[in-house]
């Protein structure tokens, strides 16, 4: 058994990184959208990046059960790397803390906190150890470099090949309008609401008290119909081959993933207020992945919705929001933003609330 320990540690530490880069590939968007929350990389550099991180992981797997420089080379590597993940882990848990969120090792296949993929780093770490003292290279001048190379960029090709992708272009990273979105913000006085433009988050000119009412301490709502802007969601006019303006009017616009259960608890929360309450009309905005679930989606939510597919996953995060997540929940008015709910956390989708605030514009 101890003459055969060292392999059997390779073969776990393989089936890791192995079991790291299938878990990050499937979504792989979900993987490009933690490089861009973590502000590692933005959209047009995001799909790169992530396929060559997870051919890294899958070359390691690879690697570590091969002879050419695995002492003198792979495996200090491996380690480096780990080293370098259980700090950015030690940042996320300072700030966020140790048991907030999705870590991403194992992408949404396996959800873990940075808590357990800290320790389930220096674990790694351990056996790598005891891998460097008991593991040899090849003799002296039979070792291959170019072989590892050849691992590595095999990889990279197999997976630019199995998730290809379009670059994006200077225009296509722009080309949601940067236009001020108005937006309710909590009462900074008993008379006036702060307005924010969403883009560059600076606070805008106040509104007149008689433009809202205050429903508590924390939430403002409009009541008097609001100036027309042009919003962010304004290049989008067809929905079902009908023609719409999204920024005319009141208008409830949603976000979600056809295969998002999340998104589907939430469409099915507005079609039980839309029974008992007079709404605006609701468009859906899908992201374009699993397009084939959408007659399960409506099917399934009881409701039969105008949408339209985002074809390119990033503009439909940026539509969502900075570090936002699905289900996306907005109510426009005139193109303004009066309240929007995103996510499963502070900022998920709250029914009542809603309700409450689209009968007040309605007084």
């Amino acid at each position: 058994m101890k003459k055969h320990f060292p392999l059997i540690v390779r073969i776990i530490i393989s089936a890791l990184f192995l079991l790291s880069a299938v878990a990050k590939s499937f979504p792989i968007w979900a993987f490009e959208k933690q490089l861009v929350d973590l502000g590692i990389a933005d959209w047009c550099k995001a799909p790169y990046l992530a396929r060559l991180i997870i051919a890294l992981e899958t070359a390691i797997a690879i690697a570590i059960l091969q002879k050419n420089y695995i002492r003198s080379f792979v495996i200090p590597v491996t380690i480096a790397l780990l080293i370098a993940f259980c700090c950015h882990l030690g940042i996320q848990m300072y700030e966020h803390g140790a048991m907030n969120g999705n870590c991403g090792c194992f992408g949404q296949l396996i959800p873990m906190t940075p808590l357990e993929a800290f320790l389930k780093n220096i674990i790694t770490i351990a056996l790598l150890v005891y891998l460097y003292k008991n593991v040899k290279d090849k003799p002296k001048g039979e070792n291959s470099f170019i072989t590892l190379l050849f691992i590595y960029f095999l990889s990279a090709f197999l997976l630019f090949f199995a998730f290809p992708f379009c670059p994006c272009t200077k225009e296509e990273n722009s080309k949601i309008p940067a236009i001020p979105i108005l937006q309710t913000d909590s009462i900074k006085d008993s008379n006036a609401i702060t307005l924010h433009d969403t883009v560059s988050n600076k606070k805008t000119d106040k509104v007149d008290n008689k433009n809202i009412v205050k429903k508590d301490s924390n939430v403002a709502v409009l009541i008097s119909e609001p100036p027309f802007t042009q919003s962010k969601f304004s290049m989008y006019n067809n929905f079902s081959s009908k023609k719409v303006n999204l920024d005319e009017g009141k208008k409830i616009v949603c976000l979600f993933v056809p295969g998002c259960d999340h998104c589907r608890d939430a469409a099915k929360e507005l079609a039980k207020i839309s029974k008992s309450h007079k709404l605006p009309p609701i468009y859906v905005l899908f992201m374009n992945e699993e397009t084939y679930k959408i007659p399960e989606f409506f099917n399934e939510t009881k409701m039969q919705l105008p949408y339209f597919v985002i074809d390119d996953i990033p503009t439909f995060f940026k539509l969502l929001g900075n570090k936002a997540t699905t289900p996306g929940i907005v109510y426009l008015w005139n193109g303004n933003i009066v309240t929007s709910y995103e996510g499963l956390d502070e900022h998920k989708f709250k029914a009542d609330e809603m309700v409450k605030i689209i009968e007040s514009n309605q007084k």
